[in-house]
């Protein structure tokens, strides 16, 4: 492992994307061992970026089409040396309430927006400021966003016939137990194989794209017996193998005034979610981010995306992680993993059409609980903590999972800082991201 010298000066230019450091001595064993890893980060990302779009109520191919149009840009242009970028779980409830809300072409123009406000952000060095948001907040409604979003896949674990559930959480619950008669043992068998699969190949094998090879098992075990259970060609039809044409979204005032507030909590759940991302890279691979530099990237590339009918994206810690194992050294293996991505969609999408729902379920029910963290939860809820800082968690968790995201982290972030104020604790925290 190196550093890269250029990461030490602290007066480095605003926006100086780390490819322009990192290809300076750059070989062909650097390069197979970037093509490697871009291509088993991509194998990962696959079934993931669909199954995050599905929950998120967009088509399947939004998905893929955000892995590859902003994981090409955030790789490029980003101030990390091994960031993933793409779709990620985090911005599941966002885009569900926007799109439920304002329709996908609100999404696309929040998403347009957010893009700029990071640009913006990044040119301001913003990025600077992550270290003083207060870090129960962050992991309160991490835990918030994971509880919803396992309470999003019970459907289809479960296999239940339950159409239009409504987006609250307690009302969704009740939906999905009026209809529990329609309950599907073999739906639920293939959920919890398809969930065993993938831990016990990330255990035996953790380089290997455990997930693939789960999914694929799954969907052969469906096809070849004929299990009655969803698959996204039944309940979607074709998933799209193309990028679409671009086409800049609504942008009239009336219309960029009533997304603001979503577009600000994407921004907000970008910039920190790519940062947090980013600190965690930095120390498997003994190195240094740009943060501001980072920011404008995860900027661009949420305007391209938009661009591009795509979805919100930021920097994935579990995807980015993947990439540090796979050998993944310089911003080449994102730039890998999202040509890897756009040649699945021109070649294979129609495969796609074969995963079963189930299966989907069980990669989100999964990382819903790495989300989680369940065993770091029961640290940070002990009696050895602050009981300010338990409380707060609590408060930003249950705001999340029972109020409103905006809410949660509007409320949290006004409380933490009133307490580090009041306690006159400056000193940033050592973070501690989860695996999402």
């Amino acid at each position: 492992m190196h550093t890269d010298p250029a990461a030490r000066h602290t007066h480095a230019p605003l926006f100086q994307p780390k490819i322009l450091t990192t290809l300076r001595d750059y070989g062909r064993d650097a390069f197979m061992s970037d093509i490697f890893a871009g291509l088993t980060v991509a194998l990962v990302a696959l079934p993931l970026s669909i199954a995050i779009a599905i929950a998120s109520g967009a088509e399947p191919g939004a998905g893929l089409v955000t892995a590859v149009v902003a994981g090409f840009l955030i790789s490029a242009l980003g101030g990390s040396r091994v960031q993933i970028g793409g779709p990620t779980g985090a911005f599941i409830v966002v885009v569900y309430d926007v799109i439920a809300t304002h329709g996908y072409d609100g999404l696309v123009t929040a998403t347009f927006m957010a893009g700029l406000i990071l640009i913006v952000s990044g040119w301001l060095r913003i990025g600077n400021l992550i270290r003083h948001v207060p870090e129960p907040v962050i992991n309160g409604f991490t835990v918030g966003i994971a509880v919803i979003i396992a309470a999003s896949q019970l459907r289809d674990a479960f296999g239940l016939n339950a159409a239009n559930l409504p987006a609250e959480f307690v009302a969704k619950l009740e939906g999905m137990w009026a209809v529990r008669d329609t309950f599907s043992l073999t739906a639920l068998a293939v959920t919890v194989g398809t969930g065993i699969l993938i831990v016990i190949l990330r255990k035996a094998w953790p380089k290997l794209p455990g997930i693939v090879f789960a999914v694929i098992i799954a969907s052969l075990a469906v096809w070849l017996l004929g299990l009655p259970v969803e698959t996204i060609g039944s309940r979607y039809g074709a998933i799209q193998s193309s990028l679409p044409m671009p086409g800049l979204p609504d942008l009239s005032p009336d219309r960029l005034m009533e997304l603001l507030p979503s577009a600000v909590i994407i921004a907000f759940l970008a910039g920190i979610e790519s940062l947090l991302s980013a600190i965690v890279a930095d120390r498997m691979v003994a190195g240094r981010h740009r943060p501001n530099a980072e920011v404008v990237a995860q900027g661009i590339a949420n305007t391209a995306s938009a661009l591009f009918a795509g979805l919100p994206a930021t920097g994935a810690i579990a995807r980015t992680a993947t990439n540090v194992r796979a050998g993944g050294r310089t911003p080449v293996a994102g730039i890998a993993h999202a040509l890897f991505i756009l040649i699945f969609m021109l070649v294979a999408a129609p495969l796609a059409n074969y995963l079963p729902m189930p299966a989907l379920a069980a990669i989100l029910l999964l990382t819903a609980w790495n989300m989680a963290e369940v065993k770091e939860l029961r640290t940070r809820l002990s009696p050895s903590i602050r009981i300010s800082d338990r409380a707060l968690l609590i408060l930003t968790m249950l705001l999340t999972v029972l109020v409103d995201l905006t809410v949660a982290i509007g409320v949290g972030v006004a409380i933490g800082l009133a307490l580090r104020i009041r306690r006159r604790d400056i000193d940033p925290p050592e973070w501690h991201a989860p695996d999402r």
